[in-house]
């Protein structure tokens, strides 16, 4: 019964990980099968993608994948036809298993399991995209050894990571050189295919995020080695061996930003020398194209009754009844606080936004701390009202984003504990912003509470903290990032339920609860939720339109600095220079947004999309429930589903809501 599940049960656990975790089985002869085809291909699809084992604790699933950890991704064309070959025949197995033999649980995982490997067989063998997918080659080391520290075992107070631990680290730095001297080889392929990266990938991924992770390797890493080590007789040997790796892997990466800058750019010389895109190269290569979109949406996000020209069309109404409901809202604020607004709605949310911004961080430390203690806040709220069961241990890390990520993370982001492991602590990444007044005005006071809710609780952390204590009973295959975890590589396939669940967690915070009937929100944190709400409207809008080429990448910037700050204008040309302060800060984070879309497609539309299906799995389950409905019982049975789209999913969920009445 819906109702009747427990949800104060909800606490980590402390207890040791069984050596082989595979997918649960009703018993049945065809489970039993695709059992055995299941537990085969999650733990080769772990060892072809040693950053995915990393990031999901693989060693912690099945102890052979221990030593995956010191190795990097192979992207040579040999191994990708022989990987290409091994996925053609798992397909095999799987379409040969009758769906309609398996427990409803199993169906679902077959299918997950197809989506994956017809995504990465297409990717590899149509899109070609493993010679453009320079944004993966620069970031996935980094990201690699990023989560290998974050994962470590604390060994004493103020020490992580045992001498096998650190030994690894040490090797897959060790695999770095290779790793960037095979890309080149493929970026090279690319040059001769016409099939190129983005001007703006090359020159922000290529050049700036290569020479932010050569400075994290040669400085900031072996830092971290010397203050994390224990003492011991391995210590010595250990920080050498890491410092000598991390020298050549930054050597490494210096090489990758010149193979980028003379292979891609010219250099000129006006004054000061600056680098311009070769002719060949400079035209936009962001777009999609409307039937790969298409194709993504059904395979890889399990939309199937949407196209991206329907999106499209269907996105501008939404964006324009969030923008009326701010309006309404900023007038309400204004006639409380005693402002005169303006007449013109826009204008008006605008002043209120500017009068809300006086009152902001006055350093990136102080930006960061107001995160910590906003998202605190939430969770006493939690805990008061009673909208979930939150352990008296509940812990959330909320962090600076380390220099190589900033290029990749506009505002914040979330990278949780490896799932399969119990060690290591989820992060709540923030950005900073150079300690720029614009930037910082913008994370005022009244602005944070929505985004910690996202990243924070009851957002990620919180989701993920809930996941990983119901391992045991979601399937591997459920975990699995196919591509990459988080790049252009990426398959996306999870976001629909990870970041619909954060949108929904900003959403449910401005619920009535018993005792609080206007939600957690003050009525100024209440508008920069529905900004945020606004923001991923537009996100359809402009996703669906620049890689399905309705709208143009500058287009998009104008268009997002418009409708989601409020401030009317063009961001681009000489009226830039003109702009405000406010308007530049806006113009810089509209630009940023955009480029981030425009390398992730179909990621910026799963946020709201994803959203949206949850409150739609509430309504009817609700519905079914009648007067016995619980939302804390419906939201974990939806976390227990796992990190896939809920169209795998809804039909299981409905029926497990039926069968409890």
């Amino acid at each position: 019964m819906i109702a009747a599940i427990a949800f104060g049960c909800v606490t980590p656990t402390k207890t040791e990980v069984t050596p082989a975790v595979t997918a649960p089985s009703g018993g049945g002869s065809a489970d039993q099968a695709f059992k055995a085809i299941h537990d085969k291909y999650v733990v080769e699809f772990l060892r072809r993608n040693p950053t995915v084992n990393t990031y999901l604790g693989g060693a912690g699933l099945d102890a052979s994948l221990r030593d995956v950890d010191g190795s990097l991704r192979d992207h040579t064309p040999a191994a990708i036809n022989a990987e290409d070959t091994w996925l053609a025949e798992t397909q095999k197995e799987l379409e040969s298993v009758d769906p309609n033999s398996l427990s409803a649980p199993r169906r679902i995982d077959r299918e997950v399991a197809l989506a994956q490997i017809r995504f990465l067989l297409h990717q590899h063998r149509e899109r070609r995209y493993q010679e453009r997918a320079l944004d993966t080659y620069t970031d996935e080391p980094f990201r690699a050894i990023d989560w290998q520290l974050q994962g470590m075992t604390q060994t004493g107070e103020k020490s992580y990571g045992t001498p096998e631990e650190w030994a690894l680290v040490t090797k897959r730095l060790g695999s770095i050189p290779r790793y960037l001297s095979v890309a080149q080889e493929q970026l090279a392929a690319g040059i001769k295919s016409g099939n190129t990266p983005d001007h703006r990938m090359l020159r922000r991924n290529g050049i700036e995020t290569s020479e932010a992770n050569a400075k994290y390797f040669e400085q900031t890493l072996p830092a971290l080695a010397a203050e994390r080590l224990a003492a011991g007789n391995q210590r010595d040997q250990l920080l050498a061996q890491v410092r000598d790796a991390a020298r050549q892997a930054s050597a490494a990466y210096i090489g990758l930003r010149d193979f980028v800058k003379r292979s891609f750019f010219n250099e000129m010389y006006s004054g000061t020398f600056e680098l311009t895109p070769k002719p060949e190269f400079s035209a936009d290569r962001y777009a999609m194209g409307e039937d790969e979109y298409n194709r993504a949406l059904k395979n890889n996000l399990r939309i199937i009754d949407k196209t991206a020209s329907q999106l499209y069309d269907e996105s501008w109404p939404v964006v324009e009844r969030t923008r009326n409901e701010m309006i309404d809202l900023a007038r309400k604020i204004g006639e409380r606080r005693g402002i005169t607004l303006p007449a013109d709605g826009a204008a008006a949310v605008r002043a209120i936004f500017d009068e809300l911004s006086k009152d902001y961080p006055k350093s990136d430390a102080e930006m960061v701390n107001w995160y910590r203690e906003a998202s605190f806040r939430l969770v006493d709220y939690a805990r008061k009202t009673g909208i979930f069961d939150v352990p008296a241990d509940y812990k959330l890390d909320v962090v600076e984003t380390p220099p190589p990520l900033q290029a990749s993370i506009d505002g914040a982001a979330y990278y949780p504990a490896p799932p399969f492991k119990n060690s290591g602590v989820g992060r709540f990444y923030v950005t900073p912003t150079n300690n720029d007044t614009a930037a910082l005005k913008s994370n005022n006071r009244a602005s944070l509470a929505d985004l910690a809710a996202h990243e924070g609780f009851p957002g990620h952390d919180w989701h993920y903290k809930v996941l990983t204590q119901f391992r045991d009973q979601i399937a591997p295959v459920r975990w699995l990032t196919a591509g990459a975890v988080e790049d252009s590589s990426s398959m996306w396939q999870d976001s629909v339920a990870s970041e619909g669940w954060g949108l929904y967690a900003e959403a449910l915070m401005a619920e009535p609860q018993p005792g609080a009937p206007e939600g957690f929100y003050t009525p100024e944190e209440r508008l920069y939720q529905l900004q945020g709400k606004l923001y991923r409207d537009l996100r359809v809008r402009i996703d669906t339109g620049i890689h399905t080429g309705r709208i143009k990448y500058d287009e998009a910037v104008n268009l997002f600095s418009e409708v989601v700050d409020f401030l009317p204008g063009t961001c681009g040309g000489d009226a830039a220079a003109k702009n405000s302060e406010a308007k530049q800060a806006s113009c810089k984070s509209a630009e940023r947004a955009i480029f981030r879309y425009s390398k992730w497609p179909t990621q910026a539309i799963t946020y709201r999309l994803g959203k949206e299906q949850i409150y739609a799995l509430r309504d009817e389950a609700a519905r079914i429930a009648g007067d016995k409905f619980s939302p804390k019982a419906f939201h974990l049975l939806f976390m227990k589903q796992g990190t896939i789209p809920a169209g795998y999913f809804r039909e299981e969920l409905l029926r497990e809501v039926r069968e409890g009445k």
